[in-house]
């Protein structure tokens, strides 16, 4: 018996909402707004990625 039997969940088969079916869906589809007006209390995030060898 292994250290990890016992602590897996079986496999469950679930179905994806229509908002969350895989694939590639077109970026002014779902984020790009060109009306959009920035407001003063819109939050700005920026990630450094350091690529590694």
């Amino acid at each position: 018996m292994s250290s990890r039997e016992g602590f897996m969940s079986p496999q469950t088969e679930t179905k994806a909402s229509a908002g969350f079916k895989a694939g590639v869906k077109d970026y002014k589809l779902t984020y790009y707004t060109p009306d959009y007006e920035t407001k003063d209390t819109d939050i700005l995030a920026a990630f450094r990625v350091t690529p590694q060898p």
